[in-house]
């Protein structure tokens, strides 16, 4: 991560038998191919497998991953990220 970048969420907690860790930043310019200020990596851990996931990662983009697959992601804001992170979640905990 460039030393410009702002820290702008961290948690780390228990959830439902797994965890999460859910980490925001703000980044002076935008990561390829991305066209938005924000890099991110929120992830929800179940028995050592990754339930769900959400990131940016360099070249790739956003997108999530549900269980085994990869899915493209439309990011809008740090608050609808969150939100349809939580709704996948919750989807995969019922």
């Amino acid at each position: 991560m460039k030393k410009n970048a702002e820290l702008l969420y961290r948690e780390k907690r228990s959830y439902t038998g797994g965890f999460l860790e859910m980490i925001v930043w703000r980044v002076p310019t935008p990561i390829p191919p991305n066209g938005h200020l924000f890099k991110y990596r929120l992830v929800f851990v179940l028995d050592g497998e990754r339930v769900v996931g959400y990131d940016n990662e360099r070249g790739k983009g956003d997108h999530k991953h549900i269980g085994k697959k990869e899915i493209p992601y439309l990011f809008i804001d740090e608050e609808q990220l969150m939100l349809d992170f939580w709704q996948d979640v919750k989807e995969a905990t019922k």
